[in-house]
């Protein structure tokens, strides 16, 4: 009786295994490992750049962890596209990194934007874990999740440890219920205005630091550039977040809130290129595409008639911007054709 059940056992569990290879990835499932397979390897060469160039003890931890996470990710996610005889894409290698270039952002900087690459992991993992089916695919995206949510505990608390962790605005908490009395709580641009709610100043407070966030990296990215068009791109997009970083703050300003802080000190005056610029260009579009995410979330969550205004003017600048950027990855030949459906009328013989 004991060797029948492990034989059924055995049977059952081949049978499962079979069962799961014989289903196909979908196209989500096909796109999102493909995607996550060249941004983890543009954030293994970030990272590793900023380990070498790291000073402080604790942030050089901080990026070892990071660092791991990505190299994990991208060699679980590699073995299950050759597995499936899908085409590994090129990405980023060390020949995209020049770990002997001089320091170009200081730690405070680096431990920041450690905390932003868990944040981006978060949302782009459990995106994707809400769109596969597959046993095996579900478990590597809820095992992801689970290891850039603890990336992001670790940096904010070592953010709040170095008293560089700019908590969001406070506001006095309610004392009582209350209900909308009347349409003036949509009112913005004409007669009295309400106050922000709580979602609309985390949203602009959100907003304003990503944006502080990627100025200062543009701002990097510019002044190593060597070639013309690329380096008038990222002024571009370094004025751009200027602009839109003046249009937030002068609604939390006119009410009395604050602001979160710049990062354009925490930028060194080295001209020597860590990167290759295909490499800072596709991670500026990264930044673009997670810039149009936050911006079309806080239209949702923001009824009062001027801020929806703001992010509906300020968003098609970020589109045309995110646009160009593509085009000039296209000029250079350096994107990579994403994973598409069949042209099935190419393969009808005229």
């Amino acid at each position: 009786m004991f060797w029948e059940l492990i034989l059924i056992c055995t049977y059952y569990l081949e049978g499962q295994t079979l069962k799961t290879k014989q289903i196909p990835l979908t196209a989500a499932e096909i796109s999102t490992l493909w995607t996550s397979l060249i941004t983890n390897s543009m954030g293994t060469c970030i990272l590793k750049y900023f380990l070498a160039k790291a000073e402080d003890d604790e942030a050089e931890s901080l990026i070892n962890a990071a660092l791991s996470i990505s190299q994990q990710q991208y060699h679980q996610m590699k073995q299950i596209l050759l597995s499936e005889s899908i085409a590994i894409p090129l990405g980023f290698t060390d020949e995209d990194l020049n770990v002997d270039a001089p320091r170009l952002f200081s730690d405070s900087f680096t431990i920041q934007f450690v905390k932003q690459i868990a944040n981006i992991g978060m949302m782009s993992h459990s995106s994707a874990l809400y769109v596969s089916a597959r046993e095996d695919i579900r478990e590597l995206y809820n095992n992801s999740l689970a290891s850039w949510i603890e990336l992001d505990n670790k940096s904010t608390m070592m953010l709040l440890s170095k008293g560089i962790y700019v908590r969001p605005p406070f506001i006095n908490p309610p004392t009582k219920n209350d209900f909308v009395k009347d349409q003036s709580f949509l009112t913005g641009w004409l007669g009295e205005r309400r106050p922000l709610t709580g979602l609309e100043i985390t949203d602009l407070y959100i907003n304003i630091l990503l944006n502080s966030i990627g100025k200062a990296l543009i701002m990097g990215y510019s002044q190593v550039a060597q070639t013309k068009d690329v380096q008038k791109y990222f002024i571009r997009g370094k004025q751009l977040a200027a602009k839109q970083m003046t249009v937030f703050s002068s609604v939390l300003i006119d009410e009395d809130i604050d602001v979160p802080p710049t990062y354009d000190s925490h930028v060194t005056d080295s001209t020597i290129s860590p990167f290759s610029e295909k490499l800072m260009l596709f991670h500026v579009t990264i930044l673009n595409g997670t810039g149009i995410l936050n911006y079309g979330a806080s239209i949702s969550t923001s009824p009062r008639r001027d801020l929806a205004s703001h992010y509906t003017r300020l968003l098609p600048d970020i589109l045309l911007y995110a646009e160009d950027g593509i085009n000039l990855l296209i000029k250079h030949g350096w994107m990579e054709e994403p994973p598409k459906a069949t042209d099935w009328n190419s393969l009808v013989k005229q």
